[in-house]
């Protein structure tokens, strides 16, 4: 009986193709789970910004609305020392339309916020926090998050 000479390297020749195919099929898993864990990265990083502006925002909206003085702390002709986060700034003793700004860490994260308090003469209070994940204003996986409150 003879053999077929033919079919030589046939079978090298599939494993060659299955390996291929597996080393595609895992390098796409591979730069899809990157891909995925950059955005994850960048939705907490976003996260903790929003965290920081809110926290600013309540800061700014407690000492202006439910101070225990029933006098807003923003809208007194002397300065009035607030604390926020452990931290105390001196607010108040401004002219209607000008703003106060109170700049805050979240230390020991890497966090902060800006502030930014404005009282009209009207009575109405414009308040605008803006938070970031770092503080470090060079880094470029920084973050910004603002939220805005009017009444």
């Amino acid at each position: 009986m003879m053999r077929n000479t033919n079919n030589r390297g046939f079978t090298l020749f599939i494993a060659v193709i299955i390996t291929a195919t597996l080393l595609l099929v895992s390098t796409g898993i591979v730069t899809l789970a990157l891909k995925q864990n950059a955005l994850t990265s960048a939705a907490r990083e976003s996260q903790y910004a929003f965290y920081a502006a809110d926290t600013g925002a309540e800061c700014a909206i407690y000492w202006d609305v439910k101070n225990s003085t029933g006098i807003s702390a923003f809208a007194t002709s002397t300065g009035t020392v607030i604390t926020c986060n452990s931290q105390n700034f001196t607010v108040g003793g401004n002219l209607s339309g000008v703003s106060t700004i109170l700049n805050m860490n979240f230390l020991p994260d890497p966090y902060c916020v800006t502030v930014t308090v404005t009282r009209y003469a009207d009575g109405s209070t414009d308040i605008v926090s803006r938070g970031y994940n770092t503080c470090d204003t060079a880094s470029s996986k920084r973050v910004e998050r603002a939220v805005r409150v009017s009444y």
